[in-house]
């Protein structure tokens, strides 16, 4: 009797899933029987198939009856936009951003001022002091334009060459130096390599050595600021080099689709290490890619700081009202070397980086504008190098005789309380640290 209870209770399930199946399948044989209607109908009528539009959810488009592929470069170079040329001089009155005196000149000093902490801290590593520098040259304007078209509050994702943003947003010259001679003033409490800086205060996420992987961090936190509807806008750096890596591609499908209020910004130096552009793509730089996601792009001229900041400043205020993504190319050069593990004289020639160097630099561009207004003389350029070397020299000074981290940092912030596998590597380190202690100066280091 169970056995026949069992099987009746069986029967029961199978009979109400076909009838649950049935139901399911109704509506879309409803809708079969529909389109096979129309369709009879609209054979009863006569056809003019120009007029047909393709239905395909996946474009939108037109159908054509010739055969033709579309060519890479659909128009002829997507223009550089551009606000004054090289003598410093607006082009377009209309386009002139109209900044006040105080701001230019605090474009030009962080720009220069920037420039003299390269240059110090280049020849602090070939002289043996740190381990490893990268130098912003000829890409200052690329900083100091951006960072100024957006909020103190807004979020930043830098590759590793966007010292200029923090400079500008307030990051003392200290703290730059405390973070290459990994001291104990590091907010990294010198376990990054120099240059990779971060600052929880300044907005501005910590940087990170493997390339491209910003990018799609940068979309989920624009996704997360839309979801709280914070009035905020996350801008994410990268090279044109990184622009090749598969995390590129990801982050520009999710922000367009996820609609995420975020500035795409692309410094197109011209090289990716020793790779020049022309042998990473075949297209029409980085701004041809953005409509291919249905991200609206801009590319602009990146040794021109007003036309940078103009048009960081549109694309944040849209980005922000209209939820959604924009692509900013910035077309400038790298004068320097990719960093102090390269040498750059072995893929470019001298004249090519003096050209840029001596003939189209975005200091000079800012420098030719303000003294075209009485803003600027050879007196005021003359105080100021003396005395923004002399800033960068003692902060320098500072940061060589501070002491270093505590070793004990090497075990802390990754859990709340320390692991018993991680104890164990404690312990064993301190071990060998006292037992050859004539090796390790742990005098030079914070207690």
């Amino acid at each position: 009797m169970a056995a026949v209870s069992s099987m009746s209770r069986i029967s029961g399930l199978c009979r109400h899933a076909v009838r649950q199946t049935a139901a399911l399948k109704s509506p879309r044989l409803l809708q079969r029987r529909s389109f096979r209607v129309t369709a009879v109908q609209q054979q009863q009528q006569p056809f003019d198939s120009s007029l047909e539009k393709p239905q395909f959810p996946g474009a939108s488009a037109e159908f054509v009856d010739h055969l033709e592929f579309i060519q890479p470069n659909v128009i002829a170079g997507i223009p550089v936009y551009r606000v004054m040329d090289r003598q410093g001089k607006i082009i377009n009155p209309s386009e002139d951003p109209q900044l006040s005196k105080e701001t230019v000149l605090n474009f030009y000093q962080k720009m220069t001022l920037l420039n003299t902490m390269d240059r110090i801290l280049y020849e602090s590593q070939r002289q043996g002091r740190i381990s490893f520098y990268m130098t912003n040259y000829g890409e200052e304007g690329t900083h100091i334009g951006s960072a100024a078209a957006l909020e103190s509050n807004d979020l930043v994702f830098g590759q590793y060459r966007e010292a200029g943003v923090l400079m500008y947003r307030g990051f003392p010259l200290d703290l730059f130096m405390a973070q290459c001679y990994a001291n104990a003033d590091d907010l990294g409490k010198g376990r990054q390599m120099p240059v990779h800086y971060g600052c929880k205060d300044l907005h501005f996420v910590t940087i990170s050595s493997p390339l491209a992987t910003q990018i799609p961090q940068a979309v989920g936190a624009a996704y997360a600021l839309k979801r709280e509807n914070m009035n905020r806008a996350v801008i994410c750096y990268f090279g044109e080099g990184a622009a090749s890596e598969g995390d590129a591609h990801a982050g520009f499908n999710f922000s367009a689709t996820l609609e995420c209020p975020l500035i795409f910004f692309c410094r197109n130096n011209g090289y990716a290490i020793s790779t020049p552009t022309n042998e990473q793509y075949r297209g029409d730089g980085i701004a041809a890619r953005g409509p291919g996601y249905g991200m609206l792009s801009i590319r602009v001229d990146g040794n021109d700081v007003f036309a940078v900041y103009n048009a960081t400043k549109e694309a944040r205020r849209r980005a922000v009202a209209e939820n959604q993504p924009f692509l900013i190319e910035a077309m400038t050069y790298r004068i320097g070397h990719h960093s102090t593990s390269d040498d750059s004289s072995a893929y470019r020639s001298v004249d090519e980086v003096n050209y840029w160097d001596k003939q189209d630099h975005p200091i000079s561009r800012l420098r030719h504008y303000m003294t075209a207004r009485g803003w600027w003389s050879e007196d005021d350029e003359r105080s100021w190098r003396k005395q923004s070397r002399k800033t960068v020299m003692e902060a320098f000074e500072r940061a060589e005789r501070r002491l270093k981290p505590n070793p004990e940092l090497l075990f802390t912030d990754v859990y709340q309380e320390m692991v018993p596998r991680l104890a164990k590597q404690r312990e064993s380190l301190f071990r060998h640290i006292q037992q050859y202690k004539e090796h390790y100066p742990l005098d030079l280091y914070e207690k």
